[in-house]
């Protein structure tokens, strides 16, 4: 809940009353040990650069590493806040005082031994929304993290169970294509667009058991996940003709011309 929350929030999408939606956003936030003006500054550029090997931060979230270790991987959209210069005018004392709540609860944690209730009940709840989030926001619905053509850069898989397991984010393409819809009416576009994306080609499956390639790929981001983006020029090729061994030289970079994203 509290990932679709601030989700909704950064698009303005979770209640009409401006003030109102920022206190969901920053409540949430918290709830998530996230930043609600890094968390939106950053999904926005999102937005702008989708499957973009640098400028996408979710990109990296998606393709660096095993799926099972997603979560972790948002921090680095603080890196990118702060490399980017991404706030606007109080954000940044926004991010402060978020922050140092954060770690005020910490520290109070440490100084009167209540740090196992923070486990139980904040961090434990925390890393499960985290990979969900990873996994439903940002994996599933950008594999093969390839196009950045706006009607095939994400997908849907309908399904009413995963619409109400995951609040809508089968749906993901709708929501980029019309960011400002709230996701309990994601369905109800896609019913209604669904010729148009038929027609433009939009993915509507969910890209895993459609192909051997698709299969191989997910079991390959199940267990590595780091992803090349280049056949001849990647930097994990350079990596690779480092190791000394010619059979496992070879194995790997077959591996890697397999998993690659990009093109040449």
């Amino acid at each position: 809940m509290e990932g679709t929350v601030i989700h909704d929030a950064c698009h303005k999408a979770a209640h009409p009353v401006p003030w109102i939606n920022q206190a969901m956003g920053h409540g949430s936030a918290i709830l998530l040990g996230f930043s609600f003006p890094v968390f939106t500054r950053v999904h926005l550029q999102h937005h702008i650069h989708v499957n973009h090997p640098k400028n996408d931060p979710d990109h990296i979230v998606s393709t660096f590493g095993p799926i099972w270790l997603i979560a972790p991987r948002f921090f680095y959209h603080e890196v990118f806040f702060f490399q980017r210069k991404l706030w606007r005018k109080y954000e940044l004392l926004q991010w402060g005082i978020e922050r140092s709540i954060f770690f005020t609860i910490i520290f109070a944690g440490i100084k009167f031994d209540f740090m196992n209730i923070i486990y139980n009940l904040w961090f434990g709840p925390a890393l499960m929304v985290g990979v969900t989030l990873g996994i439903f926001f940002d994996y599933l619905p950008h594999r093969p993290f390839r196009s950045r053509n706006k009607w095939i850069n994400s997908r849907v898989y309908p399904s009413k169970f995963m619409n109400l397991l995951i609040m809508g984010q089968n749906y993901h393409l709708i929501h980029h294509l019309w960011p400002s819809i709230p996701w309990f009416e994601y369905k109800i576009a896609y019913e209604k667009t669904k010729p148009l994306l038929d027609l433009k080609g939009s993915p509507q499956r969910v890209g895993i058991f459609e192909s051997k390639e698709d299969l191989y790929n997910f079991i390959y981001d199940l267990l590595v996940g780091i992803r090349s983006h280049s056949k001849k020029r990647g930097k994990l090729r350079k990596l690779i003709n480092l190791y000394p061994g010619i059979k496992i030289k070879k194995f790997l970079l077959k591996l890697i011309n397999k998993t690659v994203i990009g093109g040449n």
